[in-house]
């Protein structure tokens, strides 16, 4: 008799697992928020792109709302948003950039052809700032807070719609 119910409730255990594993794995990351939501900017010291010299860290992003880009001049997506965020700092809004897994020269040198609407950028060659902000892929962009706290996690390019919908809203939630 137990055998019997052994050889029905494991084809039923392997269903429900199947189950399980099929739903979580045709979920778009993208689309989760971000495990650092209403959390303190993850702490960090690092040089900026236009100067080696000059370290910053998590202080840079305290007294007020800032949105922090995380970009790359590999990043072809990042070419593409550089209009909406040249609007962004046209409006007033204060962006820094994270220089993610990009070389100084490189990086500066798509400031150059693009613009630069960044107040400051924060030079993260191996990428260490942006594993810590749990980035899947650059473009991708938070709202942080006056008091550092992150409040709002946009992945991926920034159109202007985004813009429009999403970020400007989040800003005007938060300052």
């Amino acid at each position: 008799m137990k055998r019997r119910w052994l050889l029905f409730l494991l084809p039923v255990a392997f269903l429900g697992l199947a189950l399980f594993f099929f739903e979580r794995l045709s979920q778009d990351p993208a689309g989760r928020d971000s495990a650092l939501m209403a959390r303190d900017f993850p702490a960090f010291e690092a040089t900026t792109l236009a100067d080696e010299q000059q370290r910053v860290d998590q202080s840079l992003l305290e007294g007020q709302l800032t949105l922090v880009n995380v970009w790359g001049e590999w990043c072809a997506a990042c070419r593409q948003e550089m209009p909406q965020l040249l609007d962004l700092a046209d409006r007033g809004i204060r962006l820094v950039g994270v220089n993610y897994r990009d070389t100084r020269e490189n990086g500066l040198a798509f400031l150059d052809e693009f613009g630069d609407p960044f107040e400051a950028n924060i030079f993260d060659p191996e990428g260490v700032l942006g594993f810590e902000l749990g980035v899947i892929g650059a473009p991708e962009t938070f709202v942080v807070d006056a008091q550092g706290i992150i409040r709002y996690h946009h992945k991926g390019y920034v159109s202007p719609e985004d813009v429009r919908s999403r970020l400007l809203p989040e800003v005007e939630k938060w300052r």
